[in-house]
């Protein structure tokens, strides 16, 4: 998992509340078993005007000019702004993978839904909560400025606009440690290799007819 620590991107606005998983990453392409190639197809439905399927070429695919992610403004975008329960719907994995295989890096809005919000931190992705207030006035930001970016500080838990004002963010201290180290389920494991194989090593000698 890619460490999180100080990121600095332009910011990209969904302005739609309630923005659930089936729009992040349709259902038809939950048949790849892969765990990559999900960007291409990050908001499918809104994003092209044709009906995608796993495996199409996007360079042979109509993109809908009208859709933010497609406006040359928003190109390169590394930061989502949205609206109030992102990620609602069902509890797919996908769902971040995609975000984060597009390029994204971390998300603002006002609230998320549960299972996404916990997955996006198993997935190298930063949600961050701030009030209806906040989030309004970033939205008028984002609209006035092209090219608009903010600085995500994670180890100040601070967002940095370009005038220089920060707005602070909580994030769970645990999952802030995971994201500074890069550590998700398997790293955090890995940390204890060492005892792991040593712990096997007792085992083996002690009961010699379970390895046979």
């Amino acid at each position: 998992m890619k460490q999180f620590t100080i990121h600095q991107g332009i910011v990209a606005p969904m302005d739609r509340e309630n923005v659930d998983t089936d729009a992040i990453i349709p259902k038809q392409f939950l048949k790849s078993i892969q765990k990559t190639g999900f960007g291409d197809n990050l908001f499918d439905e809104w994003r092209y005007l044709d009906h995608g399927e796993p495996g199409m070429n996007p360079a042979s695919r109509k993109p809908n000019p009208d859709f933010v992610l497609n406006q040359p403004r928003y190109a390169r975008a590394s930061i989502l702004l949205a609206r109030a329960n992102f990620g609602c719907g069902s509890s797919r994995e996908h769902a971040p993978w995609a975000l984060e295989q597009y390029g994204f890096r971390c998300i603002i809005a006002p609230s998320f839904a549960d299972i996404f919000f916990n997955n996006c931190f198993k997935n190298g992705l930063l949600p961050i909560v701030l009030s209806h207030t906040q989030v309004d006035q970033l939205f008028d930001d984002v609209y006035a400025f092209s090219g608009y970016q903010l600085t995500i500080d994670l180890e100040r838990q601070r967002i940095v606009k370009p005038d220089g004002s920060e707005l602070p963010f909580d994030v769970q201290p645990f999952r802030r440690y995971c994201l500074l180290g890069g550590l998700d389920d398997i790293g955090l494991t890995l940390r204890h290799a060492d005892e792991i194989r040593a712990f096997e090593a007792r085992r083996k000698e002690q009961f010699p007819w379970l390895f046979a």
